[in-house]
């Protein structure tokens, strides 16, 4: 019902509003042509008439025409992110076409920006710490995914490593949950998904040819004018349609892994005028894609693209923005990869940066008969993950009298994300008991032999035996000729895998009304988002090992009981234990509404002071059922035979649950102040304090609900106070940003997980963390010559854990469970991070190279060792063969380098996945140990031919 009624309001407003713009008169028009230094047309421009509304963009000419403008006199205000924004006097008749000329900003402290402030103003009248990219900036490069684009933004931890999706963004030492925790990745103006937790929202966003450019605020009034932002806002602005048919279409090739796998991608957008009177505009464009991946697994790992399109209605007292797009694409994030050597590290054995820890394809079915769903389940590791969505949007803007605006922004998509690929990929030994635990299979006595299902070549054989005493089975390694000794002895990769269906529909609407007086500007809204969740998973759906090595095989398994008698393990494809953990099926309805307001005042020229406010409620209503293990196990299992030991867990449905939990807007009250003083055209300061109150994310939730623990259920806002000083400086070719930051993050939960002996789960007491980082950022240009200039970027930071504490469980229950207390330790992945950029450029040629380098890190926050900096190189090169043609040529990490984003605990499954229960004492006992890290993708080559019309 909320749906359709959002919808039927906005589509009436806007029928009406197309309607309306009929009766009004026609009149006059102001035409000009806006170009750079070197007489190049800058495409995409905004040309406006200052105090209205009324304005658009350059086409691919540089021109411009505002029409329907009565007589008198104005002030027109043209901007290009990049470039100085020059205000010029114009009368209307116009006695001529304007030629229009913009210096370069090399530092944008110029340019206009939308996102983060109260109302439309320059960086240097502004008390917040704002960064932009370009169309032109970013069409010089070649990301990984849409994240990989901010890595030239001070301040922001950008861990891309694990391909397009997946990923992490936090800023200034807020990197709790993984990352996108206390971010907003925002489309337009608009959040890319409600709430996260249930999938990341780098995976429903892709940069392409209809990127305009990128707008980031790093904390400050984030807090206020973003939802649950209290670290940041990073808005992707689509491109428009402009006053003539324009359009771009760019065909790149590449080989990505260090030049060994193919990368095929073709990029479009094109847009111009619907109507003669050309107040009705459109554009239109996307991307398709097809590779093989950095790390190829065996199998296309992505493949797919998306489809965006808006129509812009202008009139004379606003305009009205429809907007849609359609993803169509297929992904999987990145494996870890053996290691060794924690103050070295270097993978493991012959290990490459792009050996694929991947399975090779698999695939199988899941009976509903083994899990107590309505349907099979088919698996297929080569659809890797699926993202799809469809999305429609209205973006309303008006005026109303003198100084009054009204602005609307809603959207309504519908996301759907499906998993069935193989994850947190660890070396297992298959001498231990424990490797027969995690399949069941412990009291088993007898042989297991591991074979290759393909060929039927034997690796060997290891036998479970009945314990001499009173103690375990004991279990005896025969001759073993498994792949990967060098790696670690007598092991298999552990696959599990698992797999899920989550589905995402979002309402969201944002209202805006400002009042412009004098001097000063008021700003109050209201936000609203609804998403309703449904998640089907089984974590894992089954279980897989598989040869230690690049694009590792599946290893079968073949049991012979103490009586002779001989059992299938594995299916004729490795797999086992079909039905996994079970089936887990949650349902919900997240709603979160919000009001806000700020306040803009011009003291003087010189002295401008804003405040905000923001009180947001979150309420989630979730339903959801969790599986039963029906125990013993079927003798015969799904396929009725008794020989095959892979399908006989089966699984009922518990009794449906369901919970109910609110935050008020009394919980969830952020706010903000700022001040910033220009002290003459070159150099301004500002200060700001801020405190942001941040609700859970969904997995929080997903994951109470999933281990039955909802009857002590509580949630909590987490607390972030963030203060800043800025120091912005300017001269004729120098451009310096300086922000020393503070950050307090309090009322941080460490939610936690154990197992009681009847296999029944209990969270131990709650810990709550405080974090605490301190920092410098920086950002500066320097133009050194006509033809070449200097960007550099940097964070300088130290992060603290004021207060951290974990439970460490030991056997089955709380008895043992003992509390670990790291106070004062440092907070880990916090380090000092550059970027700088030398450019050459001439009137066809345009070179950069662009160095990175990331600082030393703690890896866990009991401080067991530190991940080691690493310095990565990128080269970029274009040239115009044509006006209209150009080339592209770029090589990312041009020496290949190993540099280390993340990593997993030695000594295989399970222990790898507790980072925080290493310690120094577990790596002085054993340094040699083989471990898991995550490099930076591997070294690759595109050459890129674009051709504007």
């Amino acid at each position: 019902m909320r749906k359709n009624y959002f919808l039927s309001k906005f589509l009436s407003a806007l029928i009406l509003t197309m309607v309306a713009t009929v009766t009004f008169a026609q009149s006059g028009k102001i035409s000009g042509k806006v170009r750079d230094s070197k007489n190049e047309p800058l495409i995409g421009s905004t040309v406006s008439i200052k105090g209205t509304t009324k304005g658009t963009t350059t086409n691919a000419n540089g021109d411009f025409l505002l029409e329907n403008v009565a007589d008198g006199s104005y002030t027109l205000t043209i901007s290009f992110l990049g470039y100085s924004t020059k205000e010029l006097s114009v009368s209307v008749p116009q006695s001529g076409s304007l030629n229009i000329s913009l210096e370069e900003d090399q530092a944008s402290l110029d340019e206009v920006v939308v996102t983060g402030v109260f109302d439309k103003r320059t960086k240097m009248n502004a008390s917040v710490a704002i960064s932009t990219l370009n169309a032109k900036q970013i069409e010089a490069l070649v990301p990984n995914s849409a994240a990989d684009l901010l890595k030239n933004i001070p301040g922001v931890y950008v861990n891309t490593s694990r391909g397009e999706v997946g990923n992490s963004i936090y800023t200034r030492g807020l990197n709790y949950n993984g990352g996108f925790f206390y971010v907003s990745m925002q489309e337009d103006g608009l959040p890319v998904v409600g709430i996260s937790g249930l999938v990341q929202p780098d995976g429903f966003l892709r940069a392409d040819a209809t990127l305009n450019r990128i707008e980031v605020v790093r904390g400050g009034t984030a807090s206020i004018l973003g939802a649950n932002a209290p670290g940041g806002i990073f808005n992707y602005v689509s491109k428009t349609g402009g006053q003539t048919l324009a359009g771009e279409v760019r065909a790149r090739v590449g080989l990505e892994g260090n030049g060994k796998n193919p990368y095929y991608r073709t990029d479009f957008n094109v847009g111009g005028p619907l109507s003669k009177d050309k107040t009705l505009t459109f554009n239109v464009g996307g991307f398709y894609r097809n590779a093989d991946g950095a790390k190829y697994p065996g199998y296309k790992l992505s493949y797919g693209g998306q489809v965006k399109a808006n129509v812009v209605k202008n009139y004379k007292s606003g305009s009205v923005k429809v907007y849609a797009k359609v993803i169509d694409d297929n992904t999987a994030p990145f494996e870890f990869t053996p290691s060794v050597d924690f103050a070295n590290p270097r993978p493991a054995g012959s290990f490459t940066n792009s050996s694929s820890t991947i399975i090779q394809s698999q695939q199988f079915t899941i009976p509903k008969s083994l899990t107590g769903y309505s349907e099979d389940i088919d698996y297929d590791t080569k659809k890797v993950q699926s993202f799809n969505e469809k999305s429609f949007g209205i973006n309303w803007e008006q005026t109303f009298g003198t100084g009054w605006t009204f602005n609307n922004n809603l959207r309504i998509s519908n996301k759907d994300n499906i998993t069935q690929t193989t994850a947190v990929v660890s070396p297992f030994r298959v001498d231990q008991l424990t490797f027969y635990g995690v399949g069941g299979n412990v009291g088993r006595m007898g042989t297991y032999e591991f074979y290759n299902p393909t060929t039927g070549a034997s690796y060997g054989t290891v036998q479970q035996l009945p314990p001499t005493a009173a103690g375990p089975p004991r279990v005896i390694a025969g001759t073993l000729s498994l792949p990967g000794g060098d790696v670690m002895p007598n092991a298999v990769f552990y696959n599990p895998n698992p797999y899920g269906n989550n589905g995402m529909n979002d309402v969201i609407d944002q209202a805006t009304i400002t009042k412009k007086l004098k001097n000063m500007t008021f700003t109050g809204g209201l936000y609203y988002a609804q998403t309703k969740v449904t998640r089907v998973a089984i974590i894992p759906a089954a279980q897989s090992f598989a040869t230690i090595e690049d694009k590792p095989q599946t290893v079968a398994i073949r049991y012979t009981n103490l009586g002779g008698q001989k059992f299938d393990l594995t299916n004729a494809n490795g797999i086992t234990n079909f039905g996994g953990g079970g089936l887990y099926d949650n349902e919900g309805t997240i709603k979160q509404t919000a009001l806000f307001l700020g306040h803009n005042w011009d003291i003087s020229e010189k002295l401008n002071i804003d405040w905000g406010v923001r009180m947001e409620k979150f309420n989630i209503n979730s339903s959801f059922t969790t599986p039963k293990r029906v125990t013993p196990d079927s003798p015969t299992g799904a396929d009725g035979n008794a020989s095959t030991l892979y399908d006989g867990r089966t699984f009922t449905r518990n009794p449906a649950q369901g919970f109910d939990k609110s935050l008020s807007f009394k919980d969830l009250l952020s706010y903000s102040f700022g001040v910033n003083y220009k002290v003459n055209d070159g150099f301004a300061v500002y200060g700001r304090f801020s405190q942001g109150r941040k609700s859970p994310d969904l997995s929080y939730f997903m994951d109470i609900a999933n281990q039955q623990l909802t009857s002590g259920i509580s949630i909590e806002a987490q607390d972030i106070k963030m203060a800043e000083f800025g120091l912005k400086y300017r001269s004729k070719n120098l451009s310096l940003f300086a922000t020393p930051f503070y950050t307090l993050a309090s009322n941080v939960p460490n939610f936690q997980i154990f197992q009681n002996a009847d296999l029944t789960y209990y969270a131990p007491p709650r810990a709550y963390q405080k974090f605490e980082t301190k920092g410098l950022e920086l950002e500066g240009n320097y133009v050194i010559t006509k033809n070449f200039s200097l960007r550099a970027v940097g964070t300088i930071q130290t992060s603290v854990a004021k207060e951290f504490s974990v439970y460490l469980a030991k056997t089955n229950g709380p008895a043992d469970d003992t509390k670990v207390v790291y106070d004062g330790g440092k907070n880990d992945n916090v380090g000092n991070m550059f970027t700088v950029t030398p450019t050459y450029s001439n009137d066809k040629l345009t070179a950069s190279i662009n160095w990175q380098y990331m600082g030393k890190r703690w890896a866990n926050v009991g401080n067991a060792f530190q991940l080691p900096s690493f310095n990565a190189f990128d080269l970029n090169a274009s040239y115009k063969i044509s006006k209209k043609i150009q080339a592209n040529v770029s090589v990312n990490n041009i020496l290949n380098t190993y540099g280390i984003m993340g990593w997993a605990a030695p000594g295989g499954f399970p222990a790898s996945l507790d980072t925080q229960g290493f310690t120094k004492a577990m790596l002085e006992a054993n340094p040699q140990a083989i471990y898991a890290t995550l490099p930076i993708m591997p070294r690759a080559y595109f050459l890129t031919l674009s051709y504007k019309f």
